[in-house]
């Protein structure tokens, strides 16, 4: 059973698919969009999970690196930042 309020998104997701969502949560240059797009989960998801599955610590650790982080959004990056995020994604993928 999982620990947070279940959406039938994040019922379905699997131990693994849980590990790639933090890893990519916890990488800045991987977007919201992108986990959206990787995994399905919007942002609020991401948070609802993020604080399930950590400690309370590392949660707040968390939000306070991506609260406000240009990287974690697309719309809010710089012209000028010219990595792109699928690529960083791609090695996220759980391996179960």
């Amino acid at each position: 059973m999982h620990k947070y309020p279940t959406t039938d998104r994040l019922a379905s997701l699997s131990a693994g698919d849980i590990s790639a969502v933090i890893q990519m949560a916890w990488e800045d240059r991987t977007t919201f969009e992108t986990i959206q797009e990787r995994m399905g989960l919007t942002e609020s998801e991401v948070i609802a999970l993020m604080r399930a599955e950590l400690n309370p610590g590392s949660f707040k650790l968390w939000r306070m690196r991506v609260r406000g982080r240009t990287t974690k959004h697309r719309a809010l990056r710089n012209a000028e930042m010219k990595f792109d995020d699928h690529k960083v994604a791609d090695h996220r993928r759980a391996n179960c």
